[in-house]
């Protein structure tokens, strides 16, 4: 549990970062980076980060992917939880 929670909280940094990045016009966090880092039980670090941050609200990849993501996670957790 306490695994899962770092890894959410740095993908909630994650965005952060990237939000930052953005501003500056520096160099950027791939999108595919994120969608692999909530595939891995990171979806919920990334989504509120996304809400947060006011970060990829825009794209209609993160809007519609991530909370599907993240009820796949919720799942998949349940099942290697309880079976």
């Amino acid at each position: 549990m306490v695994l899962y929670i770092l890894w959410n909280f740095a993908g909630f940094i994650m965005v952060r970062l990237d939000k930052r990045r953005a501003r500056r016009n520096e160099w950027r966090i791939r999108e595919r980076t994120f969608f692999l880092w909530a595939l891995v039980f990171g979806a919920v670090g990334i989504l509120l980060g996304m809400y947060v941050f006011r970060h990829k609200t825009r794209h209609r990849s993160f809007v519609i992917g991530m909370p599907i993501i993240c009820i796949f996670n919720l799942v998949c957790g349940y099942l290697l939880w309880f079976f």
